[in-house]
């Protein structure tokens, strides 16, 4: 997650793919469409809310487009671009679970919906939904991890509605702190896989018979928390969205890095920046207290022109504010942030199959050492599949480049069936669109 304003963001990496770029969504007139429609020629459309009063359809081809109304019409728009889509979408009166999608009908599809309440770590009470299709028949069931967002995933996230009309459950859970959840959000990652294990648990009660299988999948932060969660109960399996296979610390670093060299800095700076985010993680690892490192860099380096243009996940925020104003406003916005988590002995003791989906050129979580760590672990014998989606960004979008600024157009072909076919089998055995297979 980006900062706003020169607030430290302290929220590492946001999970882009459940509610769709950080589209946490309000109540809309277009709420009552919401659901997963199979069209008539059996292709599969879901439609979501966004932030800002809209819906978002996707299709699982990882086509997706913005739904606003426009003169009483809904207006489709391509990805986050802003520019028409030529797609013409039109709904039923409300309660008829009606769509027409670029000349296709479709009907709403019917979901079995169990809700339930759970304790979570320390005994904080959770929201959760086990959303199954209809039927007697088992089925594979995903326990969706959050990244670190703070909005309620019952509500927001698509999967719930997608997957089941594919024949795969879900459980779903409010993360605590947010939606029906009680206790106060936090980043502390054994807490959070806490939670997780008691997800798991709880819907594995709920699903009983109905469960052929149960695993973990999330996204971003969803990285370091279900590899700790799926040391603390049985899973069949485990699927990473765009997560790293280094610290928090080192995402810091790797966004402070790729900003610098995109600004045209050479290996002499860049060496400079290291010492920068060795120094700025000295002073969240303290909690604010330890600047002396900082102060001595900043002393020396902060007239030279690359100061200005350092940013990552907090370096570039606490580097260039007063220490006064960091030593006041870095508690209060910390989250209790595992800072010095590392992922790579919890992934040695994991038994279950991982499924590891990499944006190639992820500027929120930089791909490359978490390419080269996976790959290692790989060979060392570990169950390990890695793909890596060239031409991606967080949240595995493509993307264009208008302006200097990325411009997202859709999500990566073969995504969301490599992720489903890994639910199913615990393999990833396809060809993916143009996902590079890394390991094994």
């Amino acid at each position: 997650m980006k900062p706003v304003a020169w607030i430290f963001p302290l929220a590492t990496m946001a999970w882009a793919g459940a509610a769709g770029a950080q589209e946490a969504a309000r109540p809309t007139e277009g709420d009552c469409h919401v659901g997963v429609y199979r069209l008539t020629d059996g292709a599969l459309v879901d439609v979501g809310p966004t932030s800002d009063g809209a819906l978002r359809w996707r299709t699982l081809d990882g086509q997706t487009g913005r739904l606003a109304k426009d003169n009483g019409a809904w207006r489709s728009t391509r990805g986050w671009t802003g520019a028409d889509d030529g797609l013409a979408i039109a709904f039923g009166p409300c309660g008829e679970g009606k769509i027409s999608f670029s000349g296709r009908a479709g009907t709403r599809v019917a979901l079995e919906v169990r809700d339930t309440t759970f304790q979570g770590s320390g005994g904080t009470m959770l929201a959760g939904r086990l959303v199954l299709p209809k039927g007697g028949k088992a089925v594979p069931v995903s326990v969706l991890v959050h990244g670190s967002e703070s909005y309620s995933a019952r509500a927001f996230y698509f999967e719930p509605r997608a997957w089941p009309a594919l024949r795969v459950g879900v459980f779903v859970y409010d993360k605590r702190g947010s939606g029906g959840s009680q206790g106060q959000y936090t980043q502390d990652f054994h807490v959070l896989a806490d939670d997780a294990a008691a997800a798991a648990r709880e819907a594995r009660r709920l699903g009983g018979k109905r469960i052929s299988r149960l695993g973990f999948d999330g996204g971003s932060q969803a990285g370091w928390i279900i590899p700790l969660a799926a040391t603390k109960v049985d899973v069949d399996y485990a699927v990473v969205r765009y997560g790293m296979a280094e610290s928090p610390l080192a995402e810091d670093r790797g966004e402070t890095l790729r900003g610098l060299k995109d600004k045209g800095y050479g290996p002499d700076v860049l060496a400079k920046a290291v010492q920068v985010t060795d120094a700025t993680a000295k002073v969240v690892v303290s909690k604010f207290t330890s600047f002396d490192d900082l102060n001595a860099l900043r002393a020396k380096w902060s007239d030279e022109p690359w100061w200005k243009d350092l940013e990552g996940e907090f370096t570039g925020q606490i580097a260039k504010a007063p220490e006064a104003a960091v030593r006041t406003i870095g508690p209060a916005q910390d989250k209790g942030t595992t800072w010095e988590h590392d992922p790579i002995p919890v992934l040695r003791s994991v038994e279950a199959p991982i499924l590891w989906l990499i944006a190639g050129e992820d500027l929120e979580a930089p791909p490359e050492e978490t390419a080269a760590r996976l790959v290692g672990l790989a060979k060392e014998g570990r169950r390990i599949t890695v793909l890596q989606f060239p031409r991606t960004d967080h949240g595995i979008r493509e993307f264009a480049v208008v302006a200097g600024k990325r411009v997202y157009t859709r999500y990566a072909e073969g995504y969301y069936r490599a992720v489903l076919d890994f639910t199913r089998t615990g393999r990833a055995a396809g060809t993916y669109g143009a996902a590079q297979r890394l390991a094994p």
